[in-house]
């Protein structure tokens, strides 16, 4: 009804709140939930997929899976944060984090796994960075070894006391 002065504008534009920044403001790609994409995707900035990507997925950055999104592909991915549905093998450098509604049918590597409760997972995985010694490898100082077929060593042991 009357027109806001210049005035009047620049004051509320001062006042309005800003949004915060989030990780989407830093997305380079988007796959939209309409989109299938078939064939190698690769890229050097962060991924978000809300659509089907059926091939290779690689990203040195974030590549986020939004709840109804599938990937058909083996992925590589600096971080990854999944929502939605894996057929293929995830390498992942540093963190890979599976949410409630995620679905992961391949082998997964990575150096930090966070799995909610209800994700699901089959196949192997393999964390970077365990250095856990084996005890074959270590040398039995004066301690006596049972070698036994079929028993336990406390069951040798007994045989061994009956037999004398």
């Amino acid at each position: 009804m009357f027109p806001k002065s210049q005035d009047n504008l620049a004051m509320n534009n001062r006042l309005a709140p800003t949004p915060p920044s989030t990780a989407q403001d830093t997305v380079e790609t988007v796959v939209g939930p309409s989109v299938h994409v078939e064939g190698d995707f690769a890229s050097e900035g962060n991924i978000l997929v809300k659509g089907t990507v059926s091939g290779n997925v690689t990203t040195s950055r974030l590549l986020t899976v939004e709840e109804g999104a599938q990937i058909f592909a083996n992925i590589k991915a600096g971080d990854a944060h999944i929502s939605g549905h894996i057929k293929g093998n995830l390498r992942v450098s540093d963190r890979l984090e599976l949410m409630e509604t995620a679905q992961v049918l391949g082998d997964i590597s990575c150096k930090v796994l966070v799995v909610s409760a209800g994700a699901l997972i089959q196949g192997k995985v393999n964390m970077n960075g365990i250095s856990i010694e084996d005890p074959k490898d270590t040398k039995s100082e004066g301690k006596r070894i049972f070698k036994t077929k079929g028993k336990t060593a406390r069951a040798q042991e007994l045989a061994e006391e009956e037999e004398a």
